[in-house]
């Protein structure tokens, strides 16, 4: 509006002045080009005028944008302001009460011996089973299977502390208490305790943190129902990388108090554990890990048997026990959808080699055994996981495995060719981080073994406390 307004009060005296030169026949044609001159001189001060005026409208929206912006900033350092004020006032009260009160309370807000105690963390594992078997009448159990106090402290920078303690409907007792000073050697890990040991993968974890409601058939056949737990000493070594893949190696000294594989060892001598793992990365949405396992320990006491007179008494030889072990998982898990969606295949196979001492002849004589386990797992959604497991395990066939002070069984068995196995599927809803159920079918069969078995389990895990559901 102003440009039009400027244009016209310039372009009218321009118009006028050229009007009258048509009526006045004695302007020279001089006058005629000095008018030529003046016309184009105005009409470049009106090209000026309209960038000055362009740049001027240009600048004044800028400065209103500009305010714009502000205008929250400035509202936000008054709220700012006002909270600080506010809370000033606040500790101010605070001030003024504890100056009217009788006594002055003085804390130290940098050492808090509350901060020094260890965390605590409680699970619970309930399991109510329906079993039904041939030969006797159909029975159900409720079990507290186990409530587990878990405790765990930075003792310093370098030094952890975990303890475990089960405690059942007849007993407490240590599952584990452990130390761990990392990095006592350049990527070495020393840990000092009573400890679940490292053979193969499941083995290391608690039962509560377990994919099905217990440990395979192998497992438990060759260790025992507890799995492998012993007291020494554990050295973790994250190995160099091997061109794309990760490695680790685990040497420890524990002492040789499993019953069912040192149950002879009277002179205490220690076992010795050798794991190594190896993983690596196939894609970006999947992974494979595999390691292998060697367990040696030795027994010294053998019941001896004189044919048609019974038990003589007590051998001593020491003769070593070994147990080899393999692992395998293949996981997948969408990167954008690891939440909702993955599989897994996990395997693992156990080899016994056992010396013993005939109990008729006094000769040496070998116990093979063997089983494996695989199970596949997948999610369904966020809350539900479904999977099933194949478990197998053959013992080995010794006449003699059931004579009283032998105690081979069931690592050797009296019947040629027995075995057992057994299939699971199951399901698992979690409700929430820290409440899960799970209901789990399993068939046993086998030969030479007991009968066969069918159970309905539903088991029902909680966690409270800062760790809740750690495998170990």
């Amino acid at each position: 509006m102003l440009v039009k307004t400027v244009t016209t009060s310039v372009l009218l005296p321009v118009i006028l002045i050229l009007g009258g030169i048509g009526f006045a026949e004695e302007n020279s044609i001089a006058d005629l080009e000095q008018l030529k001159k003046q016309l184009i001189g105005l009409q470049q001060q009106i090209t000026e005028m309209n960038k000055q005026h362009a740049a001027e409208i240009k600048a004044l929206r800028e400065q209103v944008d500009e305010l714009s912006r502000a205008k929250p900033k400035a509202a936000k350092a008054e709220d700012d302001i006002a909270a600080l004020r506010s809370l000033a006032e606040a500790e101010a009260a605070k001030e003024a009460v504890e100056e009217e009160g009788e006594e002055a309370v003085f804390k130290a807000g940098a050492i808090s011996l509350q901060a020094l105690n260890p965390e605590i963390s409680v699970t619970g594992d309930m399991v109510g089973t329906y079993a039904h078997l041939d030969s006797e009448i159909d029975h159900w159990n409720f079990d507290f299977r186990c409530l587990g106090l878990h405790l765990e402290s930075y003792l310093d920078p370098y030094t952890r502390f975990k303890a475990a303690v089960p405690i059942n409907e007849n007993e407490a007792k240590l599952g584990e208490a452990y130390m761990t000073r990392f990095g006592v050697l350049d990527d070495v890990n020393l840990t000092i305790g009573k400890f679940r040991q490292q053979f193969g993968v499941v083995n290391r974890w608690h039962k509560h943190g377990l994919d099905q409601v217990d440990f395979p058939l192998a497992l438990r056949k060759i260790f025992g129902d507890g799995g492998l737990n012993q007291t020494g000493v554990s050295l973790e070594w994250t190995m160099p990388a091997l061109g794309k893949t990760s490695q680790e190696l685990t040497f420890q000294v524990t002492n040789g108090e499993n019953e069912r594989l040192f149950g002879d060892n009277s002179w205490s001598t220690p076992c010795l554990l050798l794991h190594y793992k190896n993983f690596r990365d196939l894609t970006k949405d999947t992974y494979l890990e595999f390691g292998t396992t060697s367990l040696l320990g030795w027994n010294d006491e053998w019941q001896v048997y004189a044919v048609g007179e019974g038990p003589l008494g007590k051998k001593h030889r020491r003769l070593p026990s070994w147990v080899f072990g393999g692992d395998l998982t293949l996981r997948w898990e969408p990167t954008e959808r690891m939440r909702y969606r993955n599989a897994e295949w996990r395997s693992e196979l156990y080899l016994l080699d056992r010396q013993v001492l005939r109990p008729f002849t006094v000769r040496e004589d070998t116990v093979s055994a063997w089983g494996a386990y695989s199970y596949l797992q997948t999610k369904l959604a966020r809350r539900w996981d479904i999977g099933i497991r194949l478990d197998y395990y053959e013992p080995d066939y010794k006449r003699y495995a059931g004579l009283p002070g032998v105690s081979l069984m069931p690592l050797a068995w009296p019947e040629k060719g027995a075995y057992r196995w057994q299939v699971g599927p199951y399901i698992t809803w979690y409700q929430s981080p820290f409440v899960r159920f799970r209901l789990e079918y399993n068939h046993e069969d086998g030969h030479d073994m007991g009968e066969p078995e069918d159970r309905i389990m539903l088991q029902m895990i909680f966690a409270a406390g800062p760790h809740k559901h750690e495998r170990y």
